[in-house]
């Protein structure tokens, strides 16, 4: 089994900041990406973030220069961080591990969500 646990989101004014964290824990044997996805009330589930496990990041477009992805690979660990943030960021994030278990299956693995509100 494979267990994603997020926290960090939370209420949060226009033009504030919050840090997401996404720790991975199970039989993990090895990470191709953990990523950050965002679903808003009435729209699909969309990519926000993603970091590959050499380190390469893509980002969507309306995020790009405001949030940042890291990752700590000794802590099975992604972050997020979101400066800059718009009433349009608000939306239930979820973090999302693309990896290896040690029985050799590949998996997509998600997160419970964690909601994040921006008010104007």
């Amino acid at each position: 089994q494979v267990q994603l646990v997020e926290s960090g989101g939370g209420l949060v004014q226009a033009g504030g900041s919050l840090r997401l964290s996404c720790a991975a824990s199970g039989s993990i044997f090895s990470i191709n990406a953990m990523g950050w996805y965002r679903q808003a009330p009435g729209k699909q589930r969309e990519l926000v973030a993603v970091i590959t496990g050499g380190g390469t990041t893509n980002y969507a477009d309306s995020v790009k220069g405001r949030f940042t992805i890291s990752r700590d690979n000794a802590k099975n660990t992604v972050y997020l961080q979101m400066n800059s943030l718009k009433p349009e960021d608000t939306a239930v994030y979820y973090c999302n591990l693309i990896g290896y278990r040690y029985s050799g299956a590949k998996g997509d693995y998600w997160g419970q969500g964690t909601q994040v509100t921006v008010s104007s």
